[in-house]
């Protein structure tokens, strides 16, 4: 699958080509983008060229020891880290979390139960841009289109300065598109951020959410054209979003 920017990324870093084509095609199909690394010396490769928002890590490999590894790599980022290991003893899995890992897998292991941790890491990290979106959110306005988002307040104002009455999940649906402007937001990722925990792929719920949402702007706006339907892939905020004080 291609990688676009609303894509989360991860790297997948173990010596078991099976294994690592299993996670990187599972994930893909999960909406997210993969790189992979067959040892030690491949991943210090990928981190320096592009940093992933999650590391899944094997500790058990030739050529370098994965829990060194990890500490090399927590000593200079923040990447959130979840270590993947045949030994399941609770002393290998106190030492991984010790030396900076996020979480603990021992393999063999559900691939829902490792979407599942590797969804509430991402949850707890948080990119570094969306904590510098929240910052500034928090003292600030986010002007889009002729709207006006001001999120500690949790008000939106229409162009002549109407207010637009929201509900919570709305509200939610707002802030994630005002953090990512111009970028595409998969119904996977919208569900994590407007936190439908209960959301699965058959169900129409973040649809209607975003049909509620659009109808309410469109009393002042072409809402069909502020959010955007990109099919099979989710939607975008189709506005550039200027921050300025509340």
């Amino acid at each position: 699958m291609p990688e676009n920017s609303s894509q989360q990324r991860l790297l997948v870093v173990d010596d078991d080509k099976g294994l690592r084509e299993t996670l990187a095609d599972f994930f893909e199909i999960e909406g997210y983008a993969v790189a992979q690394a067959a040892n030690v010396r491949e991943a210090r490769a990928h981190l320096t060229a592009t940093e992933p928002d999650l590391m899944l890590l094997d500790i058990n490999m030739p050529g370098g020891d994965g829990l060194t590894f990890a500490v090399e790599v927590r000593s200079r980022s923040a990447i959130p880290i979840i270590i993947l290991s045949g030994k399941g003893a609770m002393v290998d899995r106190v030492v991984g979390l010790e030396v900076g890992a996020d979480d603990y897998l021992a393999k063999p292991f559900e691939l829902r139960e490792l979407l599942a941790r590797v969804r509430a890491v991402l949850r707890r990290a948080k990119p570094a841009e969306v904590q510098r979106a929240a910052e500034a959110a928090s003292q600030k306005t986010a002007r889009f289109s002729a709207f006006a988002f001001t999120p500690d307040q949790r008000a939106l104002l229409g162009p002549d300065g109407t207010p637009i009455d929201l509900t919570g999940a709305e509200y939610n649906l707002m802030a994630a598109f005002i953090d990512r402007p111009n970028r595409v937001l998969s119904r996977d990722i919208i569900a994590d951020l407007t936190r439908k925990d209960d959301w699965d792929a058959f169900d129409r719920s973040i649809d209607t959410l975003v049909s509620r949402l659009r109808r309410k702007l469109a009393v002042h706006a072409d809402a069909a054209q502020l959010i955007q339907t990109v099919r099979g892939e989710g939607y975008v905020l189709a506005a550039d979003v200027r921050w300025t004080a509340a």
